[in-house]
């Protein structure tokens, strides 16, 4: 491992700023420095109660409904949807804690919110209960899910014990083709890594294309590190970061922010940082990706076809293959762009930032759905400016259904599912049996893509009715 003294990477920066103590175990306490908690946190306020504890820094706790919060029907609530958001809001009281509930103007889903707010800043230490907390490494912090337990620990002490994670690099070198976007390199990168081949470690994602990505494309991409087994993912702070954090909310300002900006600016890798791991994808062979099975590794260019297991040498490979292609309706050797889908979902914490809304639309503007669709935006926020610019007006008049903000249909537990043999066209991360609903079946794609798919009826690549092939 680096040293103080060496050189260092930039998750080496952060786990330095933030060790606290260290145990003859290997397990470092570190401190947290923003928790961010949602209405599953109710076990860990439970604990909390059992032990006549109290939240130790109320301050530096964020209260935000997303995952029960109804995207359709707002008015009137299913009785366990808002038994949940009442639930949470009674813990965030009685602790004093900051509160986004379901009509709060600037409520929306806990990874959407955090970065457009400035909650989350460069350099944070940042947790939830829930894994897709990864996201917010795109600003340069060091952010992970955590369990029940941990999130009683930090509710009562803001610390966690830690094992120090090795350290993957994953660069992407050149530039992205034309209809290619940040949710196909993180699919393109989970497919050549595997489900589980970064288990054990960060990643730092770096490269000329990385570079290249707008905020909400390094949203995307770790968000779906969790896919590939990581504990997280990050992006070291550059202008870009800068730029999008400037004038946030919750950010500094003026002379603070200027000598912040310089110390995030320098967390960035020392260009002789030392990785356990390093992965390098040439962008230019990056195209429009989607899955086909059942876990985001299962993911191949569109215009490729559906793999045969009995042409795979490795026995677990091929039985993997032959049981997620009977779950998904599928027959081996078909092309990708046969398959029919039944609804499509434009949403959830990886793909519902206006950027990704603006991308929809695009393929939309003028054309007709074949199949229903929803588009939840990741915050109330980004509803408002996409209402500002538009873009709800294109999606209804392509007859897509225009909701609010919320987790959605991406978990499934707010009502918006599919039907059991369903199958979605979607922006979400994770395609596990089920994830949408009972026997549902979910395809990953990019926000174009599927809206491409919704104005074709199956799943298709969208250069073709952009143009940029």
């Amino acid at each position: 491992m680096a040293s103080a003294a060496g050189p260092l990477g930039l998750f080496d920066k952060l786990w330095n700023m933030h060790v606290i103590a260290q145990r003859e175990d290997g397990a470092s306490l570190v401190w947290v420095d923003r928790h961010y908690v949602q209405e599953g946190s109710f076990h860990a306020f439970n604990k909390l109660r059992e032990r006549g504890a109290r939240v130790a820094r109320p301050d530096l706790t964020v209260a935000i409904a997303d995952h029960y919060v109804p995207t359709r029907g707002r008015e009137h609530p299913e009785p366990e949807m808002l038994r949940m958001m009442d639930q949470l809001a009674a813990n965030a009281r009685e602790h004093g804690i900051r509160l986004y509930d379901m009509d709060d103007p600037g409520q929306g889903i806990v990874h959407v919110v955090g970065p457009e707010t400035g909650m989350t800043l460069p350099g944070l230490l940042v947790v939830e209960g829930d894994s897709h907390t990864s996201t917010h490494g795109a600003l340069g912090a060091w952010a992970f899910g955590v369990g029940a337990s941990e999130v009683a620990h930090v509710l009562m002490t803001q610390t966690l014990w830690q094992k120090r994670p090795a350290r993957m690099r994953v660069r992407i070198e050149g530039t992205l083709p034309g209809g290619a976007s940040a949710k196909d390199v993180a699919l393109s990168m989970i497919a050549r890594v595997g489900a589980d081949g970064a288990v054990g470690h960060v990643i730092e994602y770096a490269g000329a294309a990385v570079r290249a990505l707008s905020m909400e494309g390094r949203m995307t991409l770790c968000n779906m590190s969790i896919e590939s087994g990581a504990r997280c993912g990050m992006v070291a702070p550059d202008q870009t970061t800068i730029d999008y954090v400037r004038e946030r909310a919750f950010a500094p300002r003026g002379a603070a922010f200027e000598l912040a900006a310089l110390q995030w600016l320098a967390l960035a890798s020392d260009a002789d940082a030392e990785f356990e791991r390093e992965i390098v994808l040439d962008a230019a062979d990056i195209v429009p990706t989607v899955t086909w099975g059942t876990t985001p590794e299962d993911a191949l260019p569109v215009d490729a076809t559906v793999p045969d297991p009995a042409r795979v040498a490795d026995s677990s490979k091929a039985a993997h293959i032959r049981d997620a292609l009977e779950y998904m309706g599928l027959r081996a050797g078909m092309r990708l762009t046969d398959i029919a889908v039944d609804r499509v979902f434009i949403g959830s914490c990886t793909n519902a930032r206006i950027e990704d809304l603006r991308a929809a639309a695009t393929v939309l503007a003028g054309r007709k759905a074949k199949v229903p669709g929803l588009v939840s935006p990741g915050s109330t926020a980004v509803k408002r400016q996409a209402e500002q610019e538009g873009l709800d007006r294109v999606f209804k008049a392509a007859g897509l259904e225009w909701g609010a903000s919320g987790c959605s249909m991406c978990a499934a537990m707010n009502g918006d599912m599919l039907r059991p043999g369903e199958r979605c066209a979607s922006t979400t991360n994770r395609n596990f049996k089920g994830r949408q609903g009972a026997g549902s079946r979910t395809h990953l794609m990019s926000p174009a893509m599927a809206a491409a798919a919704a104005v074709a009826g199956h799943l298709v690549d969208v250069r073709s009715l952009t143009g940029e092939r």
